[in-house]
């Protein structure tokens, strides 16, 4: 046998198939097994996280702005993972933080993994994708998935020429969606491509000799901002500015656009270590540690789906019937020209203001020709305007959760296309909720068990742990303040009822923010392990035959929420905080 032939051929049937490995496509997955569903993941590289992954090293971004606003960062997966990362990575090691998303993935027995599997080809039937071909480098193995339902969360929207599904590349005409900060004709320009580098100190002075080929930068003029201005903070995190590919194909010709961001990247430290008055004492002690060799990537094509996602929208707050999802970062639109927009000076980005939160709906998240495609991430149904803000790694995660939880409802219910779900989209947000996502302006529905039962606490008024919201809302806190060390909230039921399960969100100080880049500037606006006002050890227990007894013991606790399954038979119920995190006399507790 030759040509493709002489390969091992491998077949996998599943529910869902999620094209691209990134955060949008891990959260896709994960939550679609958790729900039911079979699942094979089909990721190009050989780790998860895409940008966020130890090849790129971006920071997972999102509707808090690095703390800008408090109280919105993303829950449910994301803020799981976080929490997590906390616990086993206090120093912030991007390969660790690959070897936990792996894990995330991996604990699901319904996931099918695959990595270094680069999809190539689809198979059709009409208007659906019956199949998928990937080509496994690392094992010269072709894999052919066949499903019923397909989310391609591969940034480049890769299933878009292979099936023919809708999608657009470049800037809308600010006309078309009468959008203000829109060009005023389209064009095919995008937001471009960054490298950036990591440095380590000594207790020595190092030299760096730059390589003949890297670019030479003589003046701080030379760079966007100039050493010491906006992003230039930290000089041993490298700068998002070294940026290149709006231009160009940001597919196509990213092989040269690497060449060319690795030689600005290498002149950038080059002007750092040994031609800048001002930051030459500052890098003295400081070394090349890593450079970054896989670009990260902002924009590309974007699918076209029954709505698409508008800066009218965003500005708007995005209130929607089918909200799933919600966004906040600001519309952040680089300059297509990147780097080289000093040239003209121009800023290497524009940052509008957009409101956060703001909803994301679920029309915006499947193919509007293609009946069985959804997708999330930065290839989602927006303009390029909208895209600015939601392109962000954390939006892409909380959307990737409802695809993914989208999907195993259409698998439990026989539905065979996404608008079939507006018939349940309320179940499909509630069903979120109780997966601890947050939707703008959508409360939980409190079980009726819970409304109407006799609610008492140690001290404090815990009324807010069944109010349906398990943050702070602007200035309403939504939370008993008074939980801490030794205290208790209990529900009496005044009879003998049936307890299925039990649902808590406890205080991980959302007014601060959770990134894997800081450092020694970020003391005090960043956690940099559990929270203090984290509960980790509590005890719930249940109240038979008028004896109270143990029903669950959490002894190291690392999660903001955590569901317990109860099945049984109580007349009350209490849930007892024995020790926290931190040296804590008062915490919150949102949820119980």
């Amino acid at each position: 046998m030759t040509g493709r032939d002489a390969f091992k051929c491998v077949t996998h049937d599943a529910d869902l198939c999620v094209i691209g490995g990134g955060t949008a496509g891990v959260a896709a997955a994960v939550a679609a097994a958790r729900h039911g569903a079979t699942v094979v993941l089909m990721q190009d590289r050989p780790v998860l996280g895409g940008n966020a992954s130890s090849e790129c090293r971006v920071h997972i971004c999102g509707a808090d702005r690095h703390n800008g606003i408090p109280h919105k960062r993303e829950t449910g997966l994301l803020e799981e993972l976080r929490m997590l990362n906390l616990y086993r990575n206090p120093t912030s090691n991007f390969h660790i933080h690959d070897t936990l998303l792996w894990e995330l993935a991996a604990a699901e027995t319904r996931i099918t993994l695959l990595l270094n599997c680069s999809c190539q080809d689809a198979a059709m039937d009409g208007r659906r994708i019956v199949s998928v071909t990937g080509w496994q480098l690392a094992a010269e193995t072709y894999h052919t998935v066949r499903a019923r339902w397909f989310a391609d969360c591969s940034g480049d929207g890769i299933l878009a020429p292979l099936t023919g599904a809708e999608f657009r590349m470049g800037r809308e005409a600010r006309g078309e969606y009468e959008e203000s900060l829109a060009p005023e004709t389209a064009d095919a320009r995008t937001m471009g491509h960054s490298i950036r580098f990591q440095t380590a100190s000594y207790p020595t002075p190092q030299t760096f000799i730059p390589p003949p080929w890297a670019y030479t930068y003589e003046r701080c003029e030379d760079l966007p901002y100039g050493p010491g201005g906006h992003g230039n903070e930290v000089l041993g995190l490298g700068f998002w500015w070294v940026e290149l590919g709006g231009e160009h194909d940001t597919i196509a010709d990213t092989p040269a656009l690497r060449d060319e961001l690795v030689k600005i990247a290498y002149g950038v430290w080059d002007h750092l270590k040994n031609h800048c008055p001002k930051c030459r004492q500052r890098a003295k002690y400081l070394n090349l540690e890593w450079i970054q060799t896989l670009p990260a990537k902002r924009e590309s094509r974007r699918y076209v789906g029954p709505h698409v996602l508008t800066q009218n929208d965003l500005a708007g707050g995005g209130a929607f019937d089918d909200t799933v999802a919600y966004g906040g970062w600001s519309m952040d639109d680089h300059d297509p020209a990147g780097f080289r927009a000093v040239r003209d000076n121009r800023p290497p980005t524009l940052y509008h203001r957009c409101p956060s939160p703001y909803g994301i709906p679920l029309r915006s998240l499947y193919s509007r020709n293609i009946d069985n495609l959804l997708f999330a991430g930065r290839d989602m149904s927006a303009t390029h305007m909208a895209m600015s803000s939601t392109r962000v790694m954390g939006t892409g995660m909380v959307c990737g959760q409802a695809v993914g939880t989208a999907v195993a409802m259409m698998a439990a219910r026989g539905l065979t296309r996404p608008a079939e779900l507006f018939d349940h989209v309320a179940e499909l947000q509630q069903t979120l909720l109780w997966d601890d996502c947050f939707l703008p302006g959508v409360p939980l529905a409190v079980p009726a068990l819970t409304r109407q039962a006799t609610l008492t606490a140690s001290r404090g008024d815990a009324r807010p742990v069944r109010d349906g919201w398990s943050r702070q809302i602007d200035d309403d806190g939504h939370a008993w303040q008074q939980a801490g060390p030794g205290q208790w909230v209990q529900y009496d039921f005044h009879q003998p009822v049936d307890l299925a399960e039990v649902a808590i969100a406890f205080d991980t100080q959302m007014h601060l923010d959770v990134q894997m880049s800081w450092s020694n500037h970020c003391v005090g606006r960043y956690l940099t392990s559990p929270p203090a006002t984290l509960a980790q050890r509590f005890t719930v227990e249940c109240l038979r035959d008028g004896r109270w007894a143990p029903a669950i013991t959490e002894t190291n606790n690392i999660h903001r929420y955590c569901r317990r399954t109860l099945n049984t038979r109580a007349e009350a119920v209490r849930l007892r905080l024995d020790r926290f995190w931190g040296n804590v006399d008062t915490a919150r507790l949102y949820t119980f």
